[in-house]
Parts: structure tokens; sequence; C-alpha cells
């Protein structure tokens, strides 16, 4: 198969698609989405040097699991999860077994399928990449 470029290139850097981008560990602080969650994340900066087509956040657990999430699904083009210590668990809306991601694995996950985070260990450590950058979280119908 042949590809095609999709820009005129090579450029030069102040002409690249995406911008020039390092992002250090004192750069990006971990927040948590509230004060009860188990787990924290930090945005890597990718968003913004890829004018909001890529998001990448780097998420690790700060209290055991003690709920799943609840089934829900995300209305983007890609959502992949890199595990680098413990591991996940998720269900899928259509398949009868949980699927576990230990580390060193690496899942996509199928766009618009409903799922749930069933289990995770407690000390979980991941790398997330969603496309695009902004997307919403919706329960599913029923």
């Amino acid at each position: 198969m042949t590809v095609s470029p999709r820009y005129a290139g090579p450029v030069g850097l102040a002409n690249a698609v995406s911008a020039f981008s390092l992002i250090t560990l004192e750069d990006r602080p971990f927040r948590r989405e509230s004060p009860e969650a188990t787990t924290e994340s930090r945005d890597l900066g990718i968003a913004a040097a890829t004018a909001g087509r890529i998001l990448m956040k780097h998420t690790r657990a700060v209290a055991p699991f003690d709920k799943e999430t609840g089934w829900h699904w995300h209305d983007m083009d890609a959502h992949i999860v890199y595990v680098i210590r413990g591991w996940v668990r998720f269900a899928y809306a259509g398949m009868a077994e949980p699927v576990t991601v230990g580390a060193g694995a690496c899942i996509s996950q199928p766009t618009g399928v409903p799922h749930n985070v069933v289990g995770r260990s407690d000390d979980l450590e991941a790398i997330e990449i969603n496309i695009p950058a902004e997307h919403g979280t919706f329960d599913p119908p029923g």
C-alpha cells in the first residue's frame, strides 16, 4: 500500500503541523477530579501541542479501588490505555468476560462502546491517549 503525504513536507520547525513540546514532570502536577476520587491524573500537555487533536494523561491510583465507574461511553475517535504499573480491568458491552490489562500492555478500547472499570490494582499507573482531546462521556441509554 502506498501512502501519500497529507501535507507538503518536509517543513521547517516554525511551520510544523504540531508544536514542539517538551513536558517535564515538575510542569504537570497531579490532580483529583473530586475529593473522593481514588485516582489522580496529570495532563501531559499534548492537547496544546496538537491543537486539540490528542489528549495524553498520566493516571495513578492514590487510594484502594472501592467501586466500579459504572457503565459509560466516550464520544471520541480513539481511546488507548497503556499500563505502566499494576493492572486495570474493563467490562465491555457485548463481551461475556472482563478484560484485564497488566503492566506493559496496551488496550485500544472500541470507540463508542459502553464500558465499566470493574477493578484495578492499588498501584495502578497508566498513560491514557484520547483522540480528540475534548470529548464527551455519556451514560448508555436505558
